[in-house]
């Protein structure tokens, strides 16, 4: 009798416990949207998966099977088991997913449970069933959760208020950029759907902890860099009160400078470890960064700041 492998639907729970996930779907899927608790570790590649697909319509699922055996040969599986023993070994308490719960999952959990005797629960509905999830759950804590919104002007200190308070929602931290015209950081924005799924988390294990107690978080635009925040939790911010934080200019300008020019520069010589590469990465930032508001400027004072900013970095 064979015995009946083991699934989970309880998400809220997945996400608040921060559940270790292993994520069984083609790397292509994953860079489009995962989850900040998982792993990839395929089951089929990207090509082998496109190739699979190509014959599930042309012949049905027997054959799209019988052909994934064929291209994830004895060697290729027993490389892929061990990386996923090795999860699971390193998170007895994780679990696994591909997109919809189905074949893809199903097969990695029998093969784990068979093969190296290690049973794990697969999700129930997959990546899909726990997007929906996520973004249900994004649109009803923004909606209930209680807000405050601390405001100000570039260089007053925001940022470094609200990393020091327990209940914050930091939001320029999970979109990977200041907010401004110039707060492009070195690495890339997160996807759209990446940085949905990282707020919705935060406000789930926020709220376990207090739905009553007011969270914290910065004044933003609808759009932080090339990423719009949620409509719910933009229009829940515009009804929040504001508390408005103030500096003086001496101390908002060296603020903006340090954190603009001098830490950027450090992280930039970190990576590029080449001081004449770095001048001219972020000269060309800049430049770039002013182009994008060069028409709020007027094209006088857009010239003469871009002449500022050459003079400055070179």
């Amino acid at each position: 009798m064979t015995t009946k492998l083991p699934t989970e639907s309880d998400f809220k729970r997945i996400f608040i416990e921060q559940t270790p996930l292993l994520d069984v779907r083609a790397p292509l899927e994953f860079e489009a949207g995962a989850f900040p608790n998982s792993l990839n570790i395929a089951l089929l590649n990207n090509e082998e998966r496109h190739l699979v697909g190509i014959k599930y319509k042309q012949a049905g699922q027997d054959a799209a099977i019988a052909l994934g055996y064929e291209l994830v040969d004895e060697p290729k599986k027993q490389e892929r088991l061990a990386k996923w023993q090795q999860f699971f070994i390193n998170h007895p308490q994780g679990m696994l997913y591909c997109f919809r719960g189905g074949l893809r999952s199903r097969l990695s959990q029998a093969m784990l449970a068979h093969e190296v005797g290690i049973t794990v629960p697969r999700l129930t509905g997959g990546y899909k069933a726990m997007r929906r999830f996520l973004i249900t759950a994004l649109e009803s804590e923004s909606r209930r959760t209680n807000f405050i919104v601390l405001g100000g002007r570039t260089g007053s200190g925001k940022t470094e208020l609200i990393q020091t308070l327990p209940r914050i929602l930091d939001l320029e931290d999970i979109a990977n950029h200041k907010g401004s015209a110039f707060g492009q950081e070195i690495d890339p924005q997160p996807s759209q759907i990446d940085i949905d799924h990282q707020i919705a988390i935060q406000l789930l294990r926020l709220t376990a902890n207090s739905l009553h107690n007011a969270i914290l978080l910065e004044d933003e635009g609808a759009k932080i860099g090339a990423r719009r925040l949620p409509q719910s939790l933009w229009e829940s911010m515009q009804n929040a009160p504001l508390i408005i934080l103030q500096a003086p200019i001496e101390q908002r300008v060296a603020r903006v400078f340090n954190d603009y020019i001098v830490l950027k520069r450090q992280k930039l010589m970190h990576r590029l470890a080449n001081e004449k590469t770095v001048f001219k990465q972020q000269h060309d930032e800049l430049i770039q960064s002013l182009s994008q508001i060069q028409r709020r400027l007027g094209d006088e004072r857009y010239r003469g700041y871009r002449s500022l900013a050459s003079e400055g970095l070179n």
